[in-house]
């Protein structure tokens, strides 16, 4: 109890933080990609910023109205919502990353490789598999809809706690195996696609970094090109993503297993949600470059027009 309005501090810090950094990357991905480059990357950008906020709104404003023992102003619709949205969000940061590591090492592969088979490089394509991950990931969390229930509408010794307001009922282990099994088919796909994707831009990024100390030697000047210089970024992304998503479920089995439900630890998994979410869009901006740049030339323009 103590402990609670700290937890709940700090949930709204990080949150806020989060929901500032992702609207900031989603506008300005967006706004590269409708009015200069029409680059498919820009897009998954800022789709994946709009699904941090999604996250960030469902899963951890919930837990901070939790910490600081607010009344409980949700009803069933309500819960349902909130839970899903979380639910929802959280397969679409898999997904959304695993495309965006897909597309980038097609980007940066060579013109007769395997990768551009994929097609993946116009906006039609990109949007059309967005598409396709919401579905998706839609489909897998229907389960929520029936069983996620306000806890002032059921009998508390009859379900399993899922949030101080919002209650999951006990489901038919049919049910619980077959939506299980479906996530961790999603998990290990996506992921299986974001590590050979990864793994084929090491590779490239290797042979780069190789070419670039024969030229050194030779005394020929090289710059980088941009798009391996995003492909860094997107490497470095997707290490943050794998880091918190590998701790959040490490973690989860072992307090489950050797931890009291009382410890004050089990708040960890809860910052471990979130961290990806509210990491990621400052590591992009403090990488890719465009957006220092987009960012000067606002300031710029808005200080013209006052001078003006």
């Amino acid at each position: 109890m103590v402990l609670d309005p700290v937890k709940g501090t700090v949930f709204l810090c990080l949150i806020g933080l989060g929901i500032v950094g992702n609207t900031l990357i989603f506008v300005i991905y967006m706004h590269m990609f409708v009015s200069t480059e029409k680059k498919p990357i820009h897009l998954i950008l800022a789709h994946l910023a709009l699904t941090n906020i999604i996250m960030l709104l469902s899963k951890g404003m919930l837990k901070t109205i939790e910490a600081f023992n607010f009344g409980n102003f949700l009803d069933d619709t309500s819960c349902k919502v909130v839970v899903y949205l979380a639910r929802v969000s959280r397969g679409l940061s898999i997904c959304t990353s695993s495309l965006l590591t897909v597309v980038q090492a097609i980007t940066i592969s060579p013109r007769h490789s395997m990768w551009q088979r994929l097609n993946l490089k116009t906006p039609q394509n990109v949007l059309s598999s967005l598409l396709f991950l919401w579905i998706l990931n839609s489909l897998i969390s229907m389960n929520l809809m029936y069983y996620i229930k306000n806890i002032n509408n059921v009998n508390i010794t009859q379900v399993k706690k899922s949030g101080n307001y919002c209650y999951f009922l006990p489901e038919s282990w049919i049910m619980s195996w077959i939506f299980l099994i479906l996530m961790v088919l999603r998990d290990a796909v996506f992921q299986g696609a974001m590590g050979g994707a990864s793994g084929y831009m090491v590779f490239l990024l290797h042979k780069h970094h190789q070419h670039v100390l024969y030229l050194q030697n030779s005394k020929l000047l090289y710059r980088t090109p941009p798009e391996l210089r995003a492909a860094q970024s997107v490497l470095l992304l997707m290490v943050c993503f794998l880091f918190f998503y590998w701790a959040d479920c490490f973690i989860c089995l072992y307090f489950t297993f050797f931890i009291d439900d009382s410890s004050t630890v089990l708040y960890i998994p809860e910052f471990l949600t979130i961290g990806y979410a509210v990491l990621s869009p400052f590591m992009l901006i403090h990488r890719d470059g465009h957006l220092t740049r987009c960012c000067y030339t606002h300031e710029t323009d808005q200080a013209l027009i006052h001078v003006h």
